[in-house]
């Protein structure tokens, strides 16, 4: 039927061009991930020798991976998950009741507010510094959880931190948070959607009793996959049985993502292994490109300094009063990037706009600021 021949041969296009989109670097799948996709991609291919736990299947060996992955995250136990916003549901509705409070970052990503929203729970949320720092403090999430105490006479069911958070990719100091929620008796998550699977991040050595990870943001997996890890001391609760099923655990549904998501993050893990290996490397290239487009008139960036991780939000005055005089307006920055085979800014953005160059090799790198440069001389900003 010709109407229906839009949905054959699909292609993406920006597979050809150097693709500068946060989200998207870390979750560029290796060679390896690249050859399951076909092989796993049947709906029910990863249960050809499943006896009724998805996590106990050993051909292919997700049993071990999970272990794996636990271990590689300084965690007792390890799940995958649809999304990473699903693991923190999980753990929200999981331990904490309707109409008790979590602590929550004024960065976090919107759907830990979700999460929490639909878990029924009330959310104090822990201020950043604003501009142009925005940073997130210890003695902050100190304070929200004394008040907490203060308003409830109950400390807070939870607290959740955003490790690096989706804004301006400001790295917050985890560690320390999780000593004060430690001291005060309260349960810590970590947010590693924009972390772990990029840089080494190690739950037990920061203090984290349950952590949450975007296989398709940052472990160079297919989507969806997310990932749930935690402390065995948790792992009753979240992980319970259902009394109806007694083999499947109840808040995943019995068996969660399988086939080819599943099978493209266990491909993948050996790849994401050694490349956390190279995280000093990968920073240096952030703040080498900072350092170049900041000699641009009017550019910065925002959040804290130096960068301690990939994503980079800059603000540019100098590219804003083009677009106020060009004919294509904010969507001129992409234009002339794309031309020169650039993508992954946001369409119609040039005053504010967020990018990553993670994973790229450092003559991509330094292509990618010399094209910004080449763009600011054009317009008079160089």
């Amino acid at each position: 039927m010709p109407e229906l021949e839009k949905y054959t041969g699909l292609t993406r296009e920006w597979t050809k061009y150097i693709n500068l989109n946060p989200i998207q670097r870390g979750g560029i799948l290796s060679p390896e991930a690249r050859r399951v996709l076909s092989e796993f991609g049947d709906g029910y291919s990863v249960c050809d020798w499943c006896r009724g736990r998805l996590d106990e299947i050993s051909k292919p060996p997700v049993s071990d991976f999970y272990q794996d992955l636990a271990d590689f995250l300084g965690m007792d136990v390890a799940r995958v998950v649809t999304r990473c916003r699903e693991a923190k549901f999980i753990v929200f509705s999981t331990l904490a009741k309707p109409g008790q409070t979590v602590v929550v970052d004024s960065l976090a990503h919107y759907s830990s507010f979700l999460a929490a929203e639909l878990a029924g729970l009330r959310i104090k949320e822990v201020p950043n510094t604003g501009y142009p720092e925005f940073k997130i403090s210890p003695e902050e999430y100190e304070r929200k959880i004394e008040e907490v105490k203060k308003e409830t006479g109950e400390p807070p069911a939870l607290a959740l931190l955003t490790h690096a958070d989706p804004h301006y990719g400001n790295l917050s100091d985890a560690k320390e948070i999780g000593k004060i929620c430690h001291e005060k008796g309260v349960p810590f998550m970590l947010n590693a959607a924009y972390t772990a699977g990029v840089m080494p991040v190690n739950g037990r050595e920061l203090g984290v009793d349950l952590l949450v990870s975007s296989g398709h943001k940052s472990w160079a997996a297919s989507a969806p996959t997310g990932i749930l890890a935690m402390r065995k001391e948790f792992a009753d609760k979240v992980l319970r049985r259902s009394e109806l099923f007694p083999q499947k655990e109840l808040a995943l549904l019995g068996c969660t993502v399988m086939g080819a998501p599943l099978l493209s993050l266990m491909a993948s893990f050996p790849s994401v292994l050694e490349r956390v290996k190279r995280w000093e490397e990968e920073v240096e290239k952030t703040r080498f490109l900072v350092r170049e487009l900041e000699e641009i008139k009017g550019t910065k960036q925002l959040g804290t300094r130096p960068k301690q991780h990939h994503l980079i939000h800059f603000e540019s005055t100098g590219l804003a009063e083009v677009s106020k005089k060009h004919k294509r307006k904010g969507f001129f920055l992409y234009e002339e990037l794309k031309e020169r085979g650039i993508v992954g800014i946001i369409p119609g953005r040039s005053e504010h706009f967020e990018l990553s160059v993670y994973g790229l090799e450092w003559e991509r790198v330094k292509y990618v600021a010399d094209a910004f440069k080449e763009i600011a001389r054009k317009y008079d900003l160089l």
